[in-house]
């Protein structure tokens, strides 16, 4: 027998099997993705654990929105240029970031920011930045 013969009869099976996988993977990272929206929306707080930046990029989610506790603006930032392993947790990334114009003010890097959420666009007029949701507690 050759693997001509094996790859008639199992070969769009297990192209199948790998889209469906795929498929899998995307939607679970999706749902990871909009967990973590939700509870950093929900609590106004670092939530941990995070969805990796590999997992975000999967689900769609190619920006993340970080307010500047300085001067109160939200800006984005691109997951798919930020120097890091792609298996870096988002809630790591919080301490590395940093208000240019505050920067720019002050004389040195001012690194009082804080995460927001995972967002697949920018903030534009058609896509307000995120707001918090009003807590029962």
């Amino acid at each position: 027998m050759s693997t001509k013969s094996r790859e008639y009869p199992f070969g769009t099976q297990i192209k199948v099997s790998a889209e469906r996988a795929r498929d899998a993977r995307k939607e679970a990272d999706r749902l990871a993705c909009q967990a973590w929206n939700d509870r950093m929306l929900g609590y106004k707080g670092p939530a941990q654990p995070s969805p990796t930046i590999g997992d975000a990029i999967n689900a769609g989610y190619s920006y993340l929105e970080v307010r500047c506790l300085g001067c109160d603006t939200n800006q984005t930032v691109a997951l798919d240029i930020i120097r890091r392993a792609k298996t870096t947790p988002i809630h790591e990334l919080e301490r590395y970031m940093r208000c240019k114009d505050c920067s720019q003010v002050r004389g040195y890097p001012y690194k009082r920011s804080t995460l927001v959420a995972l967002r697949p666009t920018k903030i534009s007029a058609a896509h307000p930045p995120s707001v918090w949701w009003p807590g029962e507690r």
